[in-house]
């Protein structure tokens, strides 16, 4: 919004706005600005939930200090919005085909996740939103941003070339032809380009159509996944915030270098005009989750809610289909991974156990897996992993697995020379 303004200015030689120009520069006002709205903004809005009475309502599933979080303000997510939504209209170009889909994404995965909260703070309905009606809106919400990507003419790639010599890469060219591409960025393999078209060679000259065709679906399918994950793991506090940042850094990164023709060839990547914006939107969104984080932190004063935790693993997800990581989504979102798949191993398992003896027994004391830790090891507790056999402080869960996802997100970055 502020873009064209700061241009017109640096042409009539005003002093300072120049700077402005620098993608670093905005990132950084960006992240001052998501972190000062969160913090302070944050406070006002946290204080009319609380006026409103807008307070969480918990089930008792017999866990320390659950109780005490009764009545706690939620729909948080609110914040967090506003604080990434405010820097991005102000510093990046909005005329840029990332941005508007980045933005899109995230207000309708915001109001996805509100609709939900809504219905269970204000119809006094604990299931919310009906399952379906989720996962339709997140569905749809995939379906869009696959088929912009696959019709906009400004979605592009400039292809690494390795130039060979005596059997070894002499260097790395990027292209400077800009072309329209399924292809994606693949971790651990040397050649580290793979093509969603080569599986329909047999296809002939509709190849390509059913490569974009596939690339729509995995689209669809991680960004549902991701905004699940995310989903799962806002059950502590400061949990599924902290994560987010965490993932926020990594994705940061992984535009940085692929927006960037000379890192790019260094680290044989695919280049991506125009991808340099996302980096902006990118620092808004770690400054809003850490200014959020300062309420939302051990004991939690506000929740997000599935308003926060929808939106965020969804526009993670759509981040990382853009910039052509979505392949490194298990890595650098492995705790939102671990989480989605504790929940599917304690339902399978549970099923699978009632079906063989009659009884259905548990695999862990309670998923999804945070939740685990909190539980004492109890006999009377029908589950086959009884470990730890103390219950953990929730402070110390929290911690331990931002660690955890910043080992991941190391290794995440680390893929990029790992070949």
């Amino acid at each position: 919004m502020l873009i064209p303004l700061f241009q017109y200015l640096d042409q009539m030689d005003f002093p300072g706005v120049g700077v402005f120009q620098y993608i670093s520069f905005r990132s950084a006002i960006a992240f001052i600005l998501s972190m000062f709205i969160a913090t302070s903004v944050g406070k006002r809005i946290i204080a009319y939930l609380q006026l409103k009475q807008v307070g969480e309502t918990i089930r008792d599933l017999d866990l320390e200090g659950q109780m005490s979080k009764k009545g706690t303000p939620t729909m948080g997510g609110v914040i967090i919005m506003l604080a990434i939504l405010v820097p991005v209209l102000m510093f990046t170009k909005l005329n840029n085909i990332y941005i508007i889909l980045m933005l899109i994404s995230t207000v309708l995965l915001g109001a996805l996740g509100f609709a939900d909260d809504y219905i269970k703070v204000f119809k006094k309905d604990k299931e919310g939103l009906k399952g379906k009606f989720k996962i339709i809106g997140q569905v749809g919400i995939g379906l869009i941003v696959g088929i912009v990507l696959y019709l906009s003419p400004h979605v592009v790639i400039r292809e690494n070339v390795e130039i060979i010599k005596n059997d070894q890469i002499e260097r790395v060219h990027i292209s400077y032809d800009e072309v329209k591409s399924t292809k994606t960025t693949i971790p651990f393999f040397k050649n580290n380009n793979m093509d969603y078209a080569v599986p329909f060679e047999s296809l002939g000259e509709y190849k390509q159509l059913a490569g974009w065709l596939f690339f729509i679906l995995i689209t669809i399918f991680i960004v549902t996944a991701v905004s699940n994950g995310a989903n799962l793991t806002d059950g502590l506090d400061g949990l599924a915030t902290g994560s987010s940042a965490i993932i926020g850094v990594v994705l940061l990164i992984l535009a940085y270098v692929s927006s960037h023709v000379n890192y790019a060839s260094y680290l044989n990547i695919m280049y991506i005009p125009g991808s340099e914006e996302l980096v902006v939107f990118m620092a808004a969104f770690i400054g809003a989750t850490i200014g959020f984080l300062w309420y939302n932190s051990y004991p939690a004063q506000v929740f997000m809610g599935d308003t926060g935790s929808l939106m965020l693993g969804g526009v993670i997800a759509v981040f990382s289909v853009i910039i052509r990581k979505e392949l490194l989504v298990p890595i650098f979102c492995g705790i939102f991974f671990i989480e989605s798949l504790s929940v599917v191993l304690q339902v399978s398992y549970f099923k699978h156990t009632k079906r063989m003896t009659g009884v259905g027994k548990r695999l862990f004391k309670m998923s999804p897996l945070h939740h685990h830790y909190q539980k004492p090891g109890d006999s009377s507790i029908n589950a086959l992993i009884q470990w730890p056999f103390q219950a953990i402080p929730e402070s110390k869960i929290v911690i331990r697995f931002w660690i955890i996802g910043m080992i991941l997100a190391v290794i995440a970055i680390a893929t990029l020379k790992m070949r």
